[in-house]
């Protein structure tokens, strides 16, 4: 197992890196302070050592025209150990040793012009860097250049440079591991407060562990904070909602979502499980409010798919409405049988034929007055069987005076005008209720085709027009129905560029010709 450090250590170890680069600079500033206070306050020793040498009268004349080297040598030395300097040496007008061990030899005088009859203070190098100040001994005759007085301080080496500034850097480093420690212990307590006490490495596994678990679910799940803004968004969501790109941070409101959803996403309803279609799918949406500490941040909502069950659940409603139709026929077949055997077993014949013509005439005027007004099959045998389950439900099943409508060559509008058509009828029988009737209407009005229906029911109240198309509106019992027939045919009708109204029990379609059809 990888060996981490937590996150005080982690602090410690930075706070302690930080206290060091510090202590380092302030090593290289002091011994850089230490060697220009050395050659400032050295320097003028040995500059004021030099010249009181230089002007002493027996220096001149131990470098006159005879020179006495034993008297040199011992002010030299007594120079040397009055001053506290390196070495202390005379040179002659010809740059060559008067005293000290290498009489006689050359001297090192490096970039000193004290031969033009001026002092001079600067570094010469020898086997190291020493501090020499050169001062002219001056015949007091005529002021000639008699020679030069050399006076030597070996500069201090890095370690005796560092040696003292010590005191000061160990001060430093004291005082800034005591404050480092304790810094970083606060601090590393105050963000383990913040992180409810869990280590970096800790974090990052969770946040990698929640967006692998966020991007893999089924469900689409989308985060809104209190500003509206997009906090979350797995792939799931995106893609139901038609988004595309990292959408984090963005407004919703910006995302060019309809107003309906927006209001879902936001602010929510009533409706635990709440329905709307978008964009040809039927989503299921249920927001939860996100509390922290007890105040609300946002809101987290999730979104399951379920076109694939609508379209199911339609195929199932239009299986369902034909078993009807076929059992509400069988059921009348079945009782007109029963008459008619009643009455041949009872002798009545002439009421038996009688019956027979009255109940075919019957069929055959329902059928005649569908097909006269109606052209487009699909349609009239749509009514037709319609009538056959209102008639079972006690419910009658007129057709409008002004119905007219002629054959649809546009296969995909046929199929609208029968699932709009049908899902009204079946809610306005559901709404007229035994002995009650509804009146279908269709007209062609050249650009567009108008479909009526209208019942003998309550009606929608006039509070809820609206909410009966968008918002999953259903008065019906909890019996499966979610409200979806009513937002399904507003989806048809606007797809194709129409509309639908209600006003009362009066449920108006509009769907006009050529437009584009629903998918």
């Amino acid at each position: 197992m990888r060996w981490q450090f937590s996150l005080a250590r982690q602090f410690l170890v930075l706070q302690l890196g930080i206290v060091l680069l510090v202590v380092g600079a302030v090593a290289a500033v002091s011994m850089a302070e230490a060697g220009a206070a050395f050659r400032r306050d050295q320097g003028a020793k040995l500059r004021s050592t030099a010249e009181n040498l230089a002007a002493t009268d027996l220096v001149r004349a131990g470098m006159g025209a005879t020179i006495w080297y034993d008297s040199l040598a011992a002010s030299a030395e007594t120079a040397r150990s009055v001053s506290g300097s390196t070495y202390v040496e005379f040179v002659d007008a010809h740059g060559a040793l008067l005293t000290g061990p290498r009489r006689g030899q050359p001297a090192v005088l490096g970039a000193s012009n004290a031969a033009t009859g001026r002092a001079w203070l600067g570094v010469v190098e020898h086997d190291s860097p020493v501090l020499e100040a050169h001062a002219p001994v001056l015949d007091p005759r005529d002021g000639r250049v008699l020679g030069l007085v050399v006076v030597g301080k070996t500069y201090p080496s890095l370690p005796e440079l560092l040696a003292t500034a010590t005191p000061d850097l160990l001060t430093y480093l004291l005082l800034g591991s005591l404050l480092g420690i304790a810094g970083s212990t606060l601090l590393s307590r105050r963000i383990k407060r913040q992180t409810l006490g869990l280590e970096p490495a800790e974090i990052s596994g969770l946040v990698e562990h929640r967006e692998a678990m966020l991007h893999g679910i089924k469900e689409g799940l989308i985060g809104v904070d209190a500003a509206g803004r997009v906090t979350l968004a797995n792939d799931e969501a995106r893609r139901l909602l038609g988004l595309s790109g990292d959408v984090t941070g963005v407004p919703l409101r910006s995302l060019g979502m309809p107003e309906e959803l927006l209001t879902l996403l936001t602010v929510g309803s009533d409706e635990p499980d709440h329905v709307v279609v978008h964009e040809s799918r039927v989503l299921v949406l249920n927001r939860m409010p996100v509390l922290v500490r007890g105040r609300p941040v946002g809101s987290v909502t999730t979104l399951r798919d379920r076109t694939e069950l609508t379209s199911l659940e339609r195929e199932l409603d239009l299986s369902r409405h034909t078993t009807d139709t076929l059992r509400a026929q069988a059921h009348e077949f079945t009782n007109r049988l029963h008459t008619i055997s009643g009455l041949v077993q009872l002798g009545q014949y002439d009421d038996a034929v009688t019956f027979i013509l009255q109940a075919g005439q019957h069929q055959d005027a329902l059928n005649h007055e569908v097909q006269s007004r109606i052209a487009d099959p699909a349609l009239a045998a749509l009514l037709i069987a319609k009538a056959s389950v209102a008639s079972e439900q006690h419910v009658q099943l007129r057709i409008a005076d002004d119905t007219a409508l002629g054959r649809t060559m546009d296969a995909q509008l046929s199929a609208d005008l029968v699932t709009v058509t049908g899902n009204l009828v079946d809610n306005a029988v559901d709404a007229a209720q035994s002995g009650g009737w509804v009146s279908v209407s269709v007209r062609d009005l050249g650009d567009a085709i108008e479909v009526r229906v209208t019942d003998s029911g309550a009606g929608v109240a006039s509070e809820h027009a609206e909410q009966v198309f968008g918002r999953g509106f259903t008065t019906k019992a909890a019996d499966g129905h979610r409200g979806l027939g009513l937002a399904l045919i507003s989806r048809v009708c606007t797809a194709r560029g129409g509309q639908i109204t209600v006003d009362g029990s009066a449920f108006t379609a509009r769907l006009p010709v050529g437009a584009g059809s629903a998918a």
